[in-house]
């Protein structure tokens, strides 16, 4: 991790699970974090607990299915210089069905999971040439984005969402070598994280984490240490981190 020393990093949906414990993890490896998240208060308590730390935690409120507020959020990013390392990690899903479900529900998750992905992968590519740096894109995946029949029931678009993001890492890694830029993109997909977004629930509508092995946030920050912390000429196209003891997730 001593390449991204005293570098900057900008983490999506910072203030709780697999964001909050990936912030955490790079601000004590030196490296300064700028998050997003729509509940601002929830990051100025992490931003205090973790003034200690080697790097310096900067919260910015930002409701990434605004593209106008991710691209304000860039700005703020810019006038720090630039950030070198994308974590896209914001991501819901809703318990219902395709064929009965909300649409209004069904375009939040379009727009959260992969339409805010995308903007913001533009926005620190674009700002990476412009400077001249290297840069390293995490996508936070999810195995249901490679196999959507490992659970029972549906979470409305939340796999189809999925399998966007692993079409995403994978066009944009072409793209790179097209552009010779030097930016890595990784596809990190966990099994069942015990975090507070809402639990995809099985057919009889159970609480998973009472009855399944899964994981907890920090086990996602130490696979996104592990990626970043490759040397130049290795990149990690998928990382998959599944519980121990794991029947289908």
């Amino acid at each position: 991790m001593d390449q991204w020393y005293g570098k900057l990093a900008l983490v999506t949906g910072a203030s709780s699970g697999i964001g909050e414990a990936i912030t955490i993890a790079l601000l004590h490896h030196n490296v300064n974090v700028v998050g997003l998240a729509r509940r601002l208060d929830k990051m100025k308590k992490l931003e205090e607990q973790m003034k200690s730390a080697g790097g310096k935690f900067y919260p910015v409120r930002c409701d990434v299915r605004k593209e106008q507020e991710i691209l304000d959020a860039f700005k703020f990013v810019e006038q720090l210089g630039g950030a070198d390392i994308l974590v896209n990690n914001a991501g819901l899903g809703f318990h219902e069905t395709i064929s009965d479900g909300s649409i209004e529900h069904m375009k939040t998750i379009l727009d959260v999971n992969v339409l805010a992905a995308a903007i913001c992968t533009r926005e620190i590519t674009k700002s990476i040439k412009q400077r001249g740096s290297r840069g390293h894109i995490i996508n936070i995946n999810s195995i249901l984005g490679h196999n959507a029949m490992l659970v029972k029931s549906s979470g409305s678009l939340y796999e189809v969402s999925k399998y966007g993001i692993t079409a995403m890492s994978e066009v944009l890694r072409r793209e790179m070598t097209q552009l010779k830029l030097p930016i890595k993109v990784t596809s990190l997909s966990p099994g069942f994280v015990n975090t507070d977004m809402p639990v995809i629930k099985d057919v009889a509508g159970e609480n998973w984490s009472e009855k399944v092995p899964h994981l907890e946030s920090k086990d996602i920050a130490d696979g996104a240490l592990y990626v970043l912390g490759t040397p130049a000429n290795v990149q990690v196209n998928e990382l998959t981190i599944t519980p121990m003891a794991s029947s289908y997730i």
